[in-house]
């Protein structure tokens, strides 16, 4: 059975940008969903015995080595098992969320979801990251080129020689603007990021239906 695995990083629950964004997608989304919220249900960090589990067969495990790869096994399965990705990952101090690096360095193996000299296993599957922030990184904003959620990301999550997924950022931007009384010339700047974030998402959600790529 192929689905779309849904996996939330943000800390606030309902109060997240990136989720509420994610929630337009989903209400667009007609098939099966896997959700693993990762702030509620963390995984562990990758540890010594899970990285050597990676190199041991598994009738010489030690007890937490075969703890660590049972984690990684399971984990890796529900990746492999989509035919289709949503990721929440809003910026925290100018990079991903430590829950979510933690699920990446989990699934991200060499010889089962990535190879150097051979595709990806889920090469070309579509995925979606939704990265909400509360400033602005973009062109002509003082924090440009500070941006180091997306472009990580892409290069793990996009590469040919990582994994290789057909990535689609949506960035909600500006996200404290309303929050924040100083910045309140810059509010509608903000709704407009937001309209769009929202837009767009409902967009992709019938363009990955339709085995397409949204404009």
């Amino acid at each position: 059975m192929s689905y779309l695995l849904h996996i939330d990083s943000s800390s606030l629950g309902r109060a997240s940008v990136s989720r509420q964004v994610a929630q337009s997608l989903l209400d667009g989304w007609s098939g099966d969903v896997v959700h693993r919220d990762l702030a509620a249900s963390p995984v562990p960090h990758l540890s010594a015995a899970g990285i050597n589990a990676r190199a041991t067969a598994p009738a010489q495990y030690t007890p937490e080595e075969a703890e660590a790869a049972a984690i990684q096994d399971a984990l890796i399965e529900e990746f492999l098992g989509a035919s289709a990705y949503l990721f929440t990952v809003p910026m925290y101090n100018l990079t991903m969320p430590s829950v979510f690096k933690a699920w990446l360095d989990q699934i991200m193996v060499f010889g089962r979801t990535m190879d150097f000299e051979a595709p990806s296993p889920a090469a070309g599957r579509p995925a979606v990251v939704i990265s909400a922030r509360g400033g602005g990184y973009g062109p002509g904003a003082p924090k440009h080129g500070l941006d180091y959620v997306v472009p990580t990301l892409e290069a793990m999550l996009g590469r040919e020689d990582m994994l290789g997924l057909d990535i689609t950022t949506v960035i909600p931007e500006l996200t404290m603007v309303p929050h924040a009384p100083a910045l309140a010339a810059l509010l509608p700047k903000h709704e407009a990021s937001m309209a769009s974030a929202h837009h767009r998402a409902r967009e992709l959600a019938a363009a990955i239906a339709n085995g397409t790529t949204a404009a």
